[in-house]
């Protein structure tokens, strides 16, 4: 099973899941129906987003720990000024 089927069948799962409780196939209690199910989706988008913030900050806050993904970044920095450079853009020096 590839990585995208099984993505799909947990997102067809978490969603069966949800429309059972949603349309009161499940039932919980009235304050839990009423109030918490139907703010899960956005809930669940919000917490999902914060999550992917999170990585993508901590890959940029741990990304001199990765020498070869560096060493790889500064040699096509270089490359490309020397490109730049050799079609007349001036692009300084840092």
């Amino acid at each position: 099973m590839t990585r995208a089927q099984q993505t799909i069948s947990i997102a067809l799962l978490f969603t069966s899941l949800y429309l059972a409780v949603f349309l009161e196939i499940v039932s919980f209690p009235e304050k839990i129906q009423n109030e918490v199910v139907p703010v899960l989706p956005f809930w669940a988008l919000v917490s999902f987003g914060a999550y992917l913030l999170f990585k993508l900050g901590w890959g940029v806050f741990t990304f001199n720990d990765v020498p070869e993904a560096h060493k790889e970044l500064i040699s096509q920095i270089a490359e490309a000024r020397a490109e730049l450079s050799a079609k007349g853009v001036d692009v300084g020096s840092d």
